[in-house]
């Protein structure tokens, strides 16, 4: 582990960051038609409890990292091997954010350029950030945060000026019935983007120890902040475009931000989507990197993790390129391989396991407050 401190503010800063990440780009539970705004709060409500399972582990264990209680409760061999998985899960996770990264700007502004060149642009100013350290990453987050909010309050008013929202696309709401929800659910929304936040279990042991007890209430509200955000955006984009044609593009929020028109003047801003990407992407792949470079160096035994950033980015760069042929396909192995396989047992199955033999091993001092 770095010799770092970060503040709660910028844990908080940190985590509706990579919440936000690639989730604004994509049309996420569009599956459940006018009511995926429902289950994006209905999966808020499993990613909350999914939170508390990992800072549960870490309150076990406030001086590790995963890496290592995971090696302390299933022993050496069996927990450097789940530890490793995790790795390349992190690795590949950042790596598929990534190449959202670069389809978006190739659909957006750069339509004959080589998406090794534009995923190589983020990945080499991301490799620089992390190489310096989780401070780093944080403070940078204080910078940005303020104005991705920015830019989010001044878009949605423009919408609302623009007389743009349609209040009967959301309607009726669950027209049929809770079943189709529950299936976004727990197909999509409880893995992507709540479940995610497992990796923060990386970061938590970096929190002041002064006010690691409150950085669980600090988790879980940016968390729910960041649900409301995502639901409210998928609300407006329906409310928008339609059921139908959110589902059908690739980026409905892009499509949203360029149908604002307000007295012939304020138009095509598509500036403002295209900037509030970056940014949040940028945190997102950050803190896999960071998770995945960190791991790396517990497992190996290796003092300096800055001399593991390039050959980790490298890998995660050409992955980006490498692991669909097409953006549809992206896609494709997103929903059908990564949240029905993956996902369940690296954010559910492993998670619930540790705590399980965490609290048999630390039942003397399991009446500790949670």
């Amino acid at each position: 582990m770095e010799k770092a401190k970060i503040s709660l503010y910028q844990l908080f800063v940190l985590i509706l960051l990579f919440e936000l990440g690639s989730a604004i780009l994509v049309p996420l539970a569009i599956d459940a038609k006018q009511d995926a705004w429902l289950a994006i709060l209905f999966g808020l409500l499993g990613g909350l409890f999914l939170f508390w399972v990992n800072f549960r582990l870490f309150l076990y264990y406030p001086e590790l990292v995963p890496p290592e209680y995971m090696q302390k409760l299933l022993g050496k061999i069996v927990g450097t091997i789940l530890a490793f998985c995790y790795i390349i899960f992190f690795m590949y996770t950042a790596a598929r954010v990534l190449r959202d990264f670069g389809e978006m700007l190739l659909t957006f502004a750069y339509l004959e350029t080589p998406l090794f060149i534009v995923n190589a642009l983020l990945m080499l100013v991301i490799i620089y950030a992390v190489s310096k350290g989780i401070e780093v990453v944080a403070r940078t987050g204080e910078l940005f945060f303020v104005f991705i909010y920015f830019l989010a309050i001044t878009g949605f008013i423009l919408i609302i000026f623009s007389g743009l929202i349609d209040i009967n696309n959301l309607k009726p709401i669950l027209e049929h019935g809770i079943f189709p929800i529950a299936r976004v659910v727990f197909t999509q929304t409880l893995y992507v983007p709540f479940g995610e936040a497992i990796v923060f279990s990386m970061i938590f042991p970096y929190v002041t120890k002064t006010k690691r007890k409150s950085a669980k209430k600090i988790g879980l509200f940016a968390i729910g902040l960041s649900g409301i955000n995502l639901a409210i955006t998928m609300a407006i984009n329906i409310g928008v475009l339609g059921v139908d044609l959110t589902a059908r593009s690739q980026f409905p929020l892009l499509s949203t931000i360029q149908s604002i028109q307000v007295a012939e003047f304020l138009e095509r801003l598509d500036v403002f989507f295209m900037i509030s990407t970056v940014i949040c992407i940028f945190f997102k792949v950050s803190i896999y990197f960071y998770a995945a470079v960190a791991s790396t160096a517990v497992i190996f035994k290796i003092k300096e993790p800055s001399s593991l950033t390039y050959p980790i980015g490298m890998v995660i760069l050409f992955m980006s390129v490498t692991i669909a042929s097409s953006y549809a396909e992206h896609l494709k192995e997103g929903l059908k391989f990564v949240t029905s396989y993956l996902s369940p047992f690296f954010f559910i199955v492993i998670p619930l396991l540790l705590l399980g033999i965490a609290f048999l091993k630390n039942r003397k001092s399991s009446n500790q407050k949670i």
